[in-house]
């Protein structure tokens, strides 16, 4: 079958980039070989996601321990990206099949991250932290081939009639912004989203559909910033792009956030770009008591200018990573699905352009597209038949 592919034959990693379409062998269930097939399920991708991750390995940004500890470990050197799918079960293991009871043909997305289900984390309720998680596309194989492999626990029942395929292939993606939204309560609240890429804008939307009172997007591209307004957006301010350090805050930012906040400064700020500059605007834009919610990621050290400002105003941090299993799913694919909802239809003729220039035949699939499409779109889906 034909799969994306990173592959270290190819050269260092430092001194490479992309990923290669080619032939790769399709996965089987064989119980009498492989005993731990019975859990297995074999999927049929319809759609998969290309998200921030996936760009950080093709300009090899983030991820190469990762990626080569687990080739390393299972004597490989091919590893098939991508971990936001849809797709249809084309076979299932005995035990998967008497414990789910899934049937052949039932549409699924899928959760990327295999968790132990022993470790201390997932034995008090922590899965989404397990300290033994492996992770579809960079530890093990992942959603850019016609078909893939994967734990029968790990997929999510979707009614297509519910949720239109597309979107049903950014569930995964779309729980982060879900789990975002849920630590803490947002109705009748006050909010800034610092950096509006593809999960801020997912939190856009969900922050009004969930009651949010006033919302205030950050964002420095221009193409983003008018996707934030259509998504449910109250105002959208440019961040200056001449800052005097790396990691001041932008008083301006701030003095606006507040301005808005009749001097108050937002209940909620959600961090997600993973710029040290913004981590400060979002502490010095968040009134005091309130709670800054912490999704972008950057490796490195961080500056905090002042950490009496955050003690002594009081003021909370919420690390994100990941979904709630199974609760970011179940509160995502109810939003979604809610025909009293209008953020699914949005989200696909917003975000996704209803497919214009977003969703690549991956038939036709080139490097050059590929790399086109995510400098151009702030989300992209590979239709894969």
């Amino acid at each position: 079958m034909q799969a994306l592919v990173y592959d270290r034959n190819d050269g260092a990693w430092e001194q490479t980039r992309g990923l290669k379409k080619t032939e790769v062998q399709t996965p089987t269930l064989n119980e009498k070989q492989h005993p731990a097939d019975a859990d297995m399920a074999l999927i049929r991708l319809r759609y998969a996601g290309v998200c921030g991750s996936d760009r950080s390995v093709w300009f090899r940004h983030a991820f190469k321990r990762l990626i080569h500890d687990s080739l390393d470990t299972q004597n490989s050197d091919i590893r098939i990206a991508g971990h936001e799918a849809y797709g249809e079960l084309i076979a299932l293991g005995s035990a998967a099949e008497k414990k789910f009871g899934y049937k052949l043909g039932d549409m699924f997305a899928i959760e990327s991250h295999m968790v132990c289900g022993a470790c201390y984390q997932c034995t008090v309720g922590d899965a989404h932290v397990c300290q033994n998680q492996r992770i579809l596309g960079f530890s093990v194989d992942g959603c850019f081939a016609e078909v893939m492999k994967v734990p029968a626990k790990l997929l999510w029942s979707i009614d297509p009639s519910r949720i239109r395929e597309e979107v049903a292939s950014l569930l995964e993606p779309f729980g982060n912004a879900v789990h975002a939204c849920t630590v803490k309560p947002l109705q009748g609240k006050t909010v800034a989203i610092l950096g509006c890429g593809p999960i801020g804008m997912f939190v856009i939307g969900l922050a009004r559909s969930l009651g949010a009172r006033q919302i205030i997007g950050v964002e420095p591209v221009e193409k983003h910033a008018k996707m934030a307004m259509a998504l449910g957006a109250d105002h959208v301010l440019f961040p200056s792009l001449e800052a005097t350090t790396l990691f001041e805050h932008d008083p301006d930012i701030s003095s606006k956030i507040r301005d808005l906040t009749g001097g108050i400064g937002v209940d909620i700020a959600f961090e997600m770009s993973g710029y040290n500059i913004s981590l400060n605007n979002a502490i010095h834009s968040v009134r005091s008591g309130g709670d800054v919610v912490l999704f972008g990621i950057k490796s490195g050290n961080f500056v905090i200018e002042t950490m009496e400002y955050i003690i002594m105003n009081g003021i909370s941090f919420h690390s994100i990573v990941g979904r709630l299993l199974w609760d970011s799913w179940n509160i995502g694919y109810q939003i979604l699905g809610d025909p009293n909802n209008d953020l699914q239809e949005k989200i696909y003729t917003i975000l996704l352009k209803q497919g214009e220039g977003t969703i690549i035949p991956f038939g036709s699939l080139t490097s050059d597209i590929f790399e086109k499409a995510m400098e151009s779109e702030p989300k992209m889906l590979l239709k894969m038949i």
